[in-house]
């Protein structure tokens, strides 16, 4: 094997490594306000893997004082 191709296939997998380590989830969802009552309905970006999207979107709806009521759906981005 040549110099180039194993410095290619090193960089390669760096790279698909580095992109896992920032995996991002786009959330659709649904969330509530109470007093007076707000509905919501948003598709927003997490930055965390789709498996961990739904806690990770949790915290940050109630940081905006929100509760999250479904996820409708979640795609790698």
């Amino acid at each position: 094997m040549t110099q180039i191709t194993r410095l290619t296939i090193a960089a390669l997998g760096l790279s698909l490594l580095a992109g896992a380590a920032h995996a991002a989830c786009q959330v659709e969802y649904k969330a509530k306000r109470d007093k007076p009552l707000e509905l919501y309905y948003d598709v927003t970006t997490v930055n965390a893997p789709c498996s961990q999207a739904e806690a990770a979107l949790r915290s940050q709806l109630s940081a905006r004082g929100l509760t999250l009521l479904k996820v409708l759906s979640k795609k790698e981005k």
